[in-house]
């Protein structure tokens, strides 16, 4: 757009025709039709000579009968699949219209946050509206990025701040689809929507504008409408802004697997033979149980991923990305995005969930990228917590043994037991994510299976840990902790966050049970409550504790392979390793105890001369909590962090 006329581009190889209607309101139901000029690449351009900022538009196409999408939107009007803003009612189809605007935000010379090192990151991943919808974090706004950033609240920026972390990953901002269908009853359109009771899609994993923000959070937000201003575009960068200036690092969840299903977006519903993939019989593919999956391997539909990454870098800084399901992308658009990513912004973090189609981390690895470990995962917390838990529950996960173990506390590297990464800089080591159980409620029905399936009658005492939940939950913060790579939380692991199905209006048959897919949950289910902090005040000191120390010590996240040196013994639930932290230029080298035995080991020989202690079964602290050196006794199913400098 110039200050004298507007461009259009809208890429339909197969329409006869596209008309591009420009309408001055949002709610106008008829505007100018303009006719479209079709290229020879399948491309439908336009160039109206007038400044159109601030007015709507979309396309209607026309097609061949052969050639006609079949979809319950025949015929319907679409935004651009390019849109960088949309206006949309609060509704199952959203209507949406693409929204012209010329936008200019003053970052004052704040640029991205990069790390030098991924390793260096200790990411928080988090919904936003999770951290300020509650009332206990004194938001003014429901859960909006105004909040996230508001200095007189205790959620949002303000938690991490105090957390210490310096990363924050974002469950999807890319604009969603944030309603479903009527429950229980049948669409004109044909849906049936048989299985979600909330009629929502909280999480976001459901886009359906990649380059447009989520305007469900913005100030503007109206019980019929989101995004009649662009408020979304300013706040998104207002908040983006803030965690720069306060050094933390940005990372967005992105969905470039499939598409969202039920709502009038072009990639679902008029361009589905360029965005969609089919299988032999001309049926969509849907290896992942999402719907459909997206066509990385179509020229356009791979443009659209990496023009759309390059924007969100571009114009919100937006400083790397995590990637659901990417082993749904072909392994070509693996590659072209790294390089055009990296090509311009050689410190971007790039991270896939590396599965989907196929179990892919060590792919993953081979094309240089790094991926979330489940291997660490399910090794220490297990993979389930009745039949199948892990070692800091003195048992064994089905997959693991000690090799593995010893492996998975080097980087979980290819050519150790259950390797699946070059270097450790691949590694994302996790205990908890946004998927199933969080970790504090895995430690409580593991030790307490029968409260899987019961509903919790008193929230005060499930939540606070007692004394086994909290040794436990400590051993698993501190083994995670000590593990080379990156490392991630997910929001109130650091308190033992329980996830209750809470009480709403909706006739819920779980209500009052422990979740463990809360994706359609918008209400205190998922909002954190920060006066739970209390409850388990020990644990959230000692994951700040934690923070600290591995910010400091480089050793712990980046040393070299043969620096680290296992003792043996005829016990395999100890643990415990010397790590050399001279090629990190950390000043100190680090002895490290893992006991997962339910039973004290005593009499432990100390490497030679005296070490500080900063970190036992209670607390943590960079400062020195001790002193020991010589035999020291170890408590059940708990760990100690050493250090001494090195001469």
């Amino acid at each position: 757009m110039s200050d004298d006329s507007t461009k259009f581009g809208f890429y339909c190889p197969k329409a006869t025709s596209v008309t591009c209607i420009i309408f001055d309101h949002y709610d106008d139901e008829e505007g100018a039709e303009h006719p479209m000029n079709k290229g020879e690449n399948g491309s439908w351009t336009l160039t109206i000579e007038e400044n159109l900022s601030e007015k709507w538009y979309g396309y209607r196409a026309k097609f061949k009968k052969s050639d006609q999408p079949k979809s319950p939107y025949r015929d319907a009007f679409f935004a651009d699949p390019y849109s960088k803003h949309v206006t949309v009612k609060n509704t199952y189809q959203q209507d949406a219209k693409s929204y012209i605007f010329d936008h200019h935000f003053d970052w004052e010379d704040t640029g991205h946050c990069f790390p030098k090192d991924p390793r260096d990151l200790v990411i928080y991943e988090t919904h936003l509206k999770d951290l300020t919808a509650h009332k206990s974090s004194g938001s003014e706004a429901m859960g909006s990025y105004k909040m996230f950033i508001d200095s007189n609240q205790r959620g949002g920026i303000n938690h991490l701040k105090k957390l210490g972390v310096n990363c924050v990953e974002f469950l999807p901002l890319q604009k969603f689809a944030p309603v479903e269908p009527p429950y229980g009853v049948k669409t004109d359109e044909g849906f049936h929507n048989s299985w979600n009771v909330y009629e929502a899609n909280y999480w976001g994993y459901m886009t359906s504008f990649f380059f447009a923000p989520e305007n469900a959070y913005a100030s503007d937000r109206s019980n019929r409408h989101s995004g009649k201003t662009t408020a979304a575009v300013d706040e998104f960068k207002q908040v983006v802004k803030k965690l720069h200036s306060e050094g933390i690092t940005v990372l967005m969840d992105v969905v470039y697997n499939h598409t969202s299903l039920f709502d009038k977006n072009p990639h679902t519903h008029l361009l589905p033979d360029v965005f969609l993939r089919r299988d032999g019989n001309g049926n969509l593919l849907n290896r992942s149980g999402t719907g459909n999956e997206y066509k990385s391997e179509e020229p356009a539909a791979r443009q659209l991923i990496i023009d759309s990454l390059l924007y969100w870098m571009d114009e919100y800084k937006i400083d790397g990305f995590r990637f659901d399901l990417a082993a749904l992308l072909d392994e070509e658009t693996w590659d072209i995005i790294k390089a055009e990513i990296q090509k311009k912004y050689p410190k971007a973090v790039l991270i896939a969930e590396p599965w989907g189609g196929n179990y892919s981390p060590h792919r993953f690895s081979d094309h240089g990228w790094a991926s979330w470990n489940d291997r660490i995962r399910n090794s220490f917390k297990g993979a389930d917590p009745q039949h199948d838990r892990g070692f800091i529950f003195s048992d064994w996960q089905h997959e693991t043994r000690r090799q593995r173990l010893e492996n998975i506390l080097r980087g979980t590297l290819n050519h150790g037991e259950g390797g699946l990464f070059h270097t450790s800089a691949h590694s994302v080591n996790y205990l908890e994510s946004h998927d199933g159980y969080t970790l504090g409620d895995f430690i409580r029905i593991g030790l307490n299976p029968e409260i899987h399936d019961q509903v919790i009658e008193n929230l005060y005492e499930h939540k606070k840990l007692n004394d086994d939940e909290m040794r436990l939950s400590k051993l698993a913060a501190l083994s995670l902790f000590v593990a080379q790579g990156i490392t991630m939380i997910h929001a109130g692991q650091e308190f033992a966050r329980s996830k209750v199905i809470a009480k709403t209006p909706v006739n819920d048959p779980d209500e009052g049970k422990i979740d463990h897919n809360s994706y359609q949950k918008n209400n205190e289910t998922n909002w954190i409550n920060f006066d739970d902090i209390d409850l388990n005040r020990d644990l959230y000191e000692y994951y700040r504790g934690l923070i600290d120390i591995r910010k400091k010590s480089p050793a712990l996240r980046k040393c070299n392979p043969d620096e680290i040196h296992f003792d043996y013994y005829g016990n395999p639930l100890l643990l415990s390793f010397y790590i050399n932290g001279n090629s990190t230029g950390d000043m100190y080298d680090y002895y490290v105890i893992l006991n997962g035995n339910s039973y004290p080991y005593e009499n432990h020989e100390l490497p030679g001369g005296a070490w500080e202690v900063i970190a036992d079964h209670e607390i943590t602290s960079s400062h020195v909590i001790n002193i020991a050196s010589g035999s020291i006794n170890i408590p059940p199913q708990s760990g100690i962090l050493f250090r001494k400098l090195r001469h």
